[in-house]
């Protein structure tokens, strides 16, 4: 339940990054938003994101663990192995995300308007230069933060429903109790 707990708090603070700026760009005549707030929101929304697809991973290898090797469970899924997942899937991310966003700062900036309700990747098109390099990176923490977890994600419940598929019914049944939190 720690890393449900975990799942929770990460969407909680993933819907502060724009709920707050949407409801008072709702309520006032102008939206204006700082280059500095601007790249702040990219920071938060990315790393988080890229937080909760790795959460996402370490739930389903817990559940993989639990139902797969239920003998092995306490061995492998200690504390200190949860605690582990908890710090790599929030650090990871933020430190990916903290490099393009150190480089922009001081970037020199050609256009000032910025259409778009948040502030993502999108604030490359305000810059004079196109960031090549930047893209290129952007692409490899793409697939670091989010296809490798979910070709994770899949392949364990993959195993899950291969080993529970050949168990009896019992066996179904407490592998559906334990996966439909994740699901």
């Amino acid at each position: 339940y720690v890393l449900i707990a975990a799942l929770l708090i990460n969407s909680v603070v993933y819907s502060t990054v724009f709920y707050p700026k949407l409801l008072i760009d709702f309520l006032s005549d102008k939206q204006i938003i700082t280059y500095s707030a601007c790249l702040f929101q990219w920071f938060i929304f990315y790393s988080l994101a890229g937080s909760e697809f790795l959460l996402l991973a370490a739930m389903s290898y817990d559940r993989y663990v639990s139902i797969c090797k239920p003998l092995q469970y306490p061995t492998i899924m200690r504390k200190k192995t949860v605690i582990m997942f908890l710090v790599v899937a929030w650090l990871v991310p933020f430190c990916k995300i903290a490099g393009p966003i150190v480089q922009n700062v001081n970037k020199k900036l050609c256009k000032f308007i910025f259409k778009g309700i948040i502030c993502n990747s999108t604030v490359h098109k305000l810059h004079c230069v196109e960031p090549r390099i930047e893209k290129i990176y952007g692409l490899i923490v793409f697939v670091n933060l989010l296809i490798i977890p979910v070709l994770f994600i899949l392949f364990t419940y993959t195993r899950i429903f291969i080993i529970t598929y050949r168990s009896c019914r019992e066996v179904r049944r407490k592998a559906a109790q334990t996966c439909l939190p994740h699901l």
